[in-house]
């Protein structure tokens, strides 16, 4: 749904850096289920997180997929910590950078907690 006469730039750079880390497929997904009530949380979630925060200086996008794996998964947040595995893969961790993320979330945030994203992150690394 293209509600936006013309996107904001904020809009278009964001846009840019989601469909880098997420995939075009995922964002075009979100994008086309968005109706006239959710809409405005695809723009607010385009230019907030993906323009004024993940292009932001001081942290590359590698590092920035590091700090939303420990975050997502202290939330209990499955679905957006998937998306974000896929994410981490894009921005170019390994598997076993993953792991050891994995690891120190076990540490922090309990076994149980790493023990779902162990799971979580297994289905994403079998898809690629």
């Amino acid at each position: 749904m293209e509600s936006l006469s013309k996107p904001s730039e904020r809009f278009t750079r964001g846009l840019e850096t989601r469909r880098k880390v997420l995939g075009d497929a995922y964002v075009d997904r979100a994008l086309e289920s968005a109706t006239d009530f959710s809409w405005d949380m695809q723009v607010l979630t385009t230019e907030w997180c993906w323009d004024a925060t993940w292009n932001r200086p001081g942290l590359d996008h590698r590092s920035r997929s590091l700090v939303n794996l420990g975050m997502l998964a202290a939330l209990n947040r499955p679905h957006e910590f998937k998306v974000h595995v896929r994410g981490a893969l894009n921005n170019g961790l390994t598997p076993d950078e993953i792991k050891e993320v994995l690891l120190q979330i076990g540490a922090y945030c309990g076994v149980p907690t790493a023990m779902d994203c162990f799971r979580l992150a297994a289905e994403v690394l079998d898809e690629n």
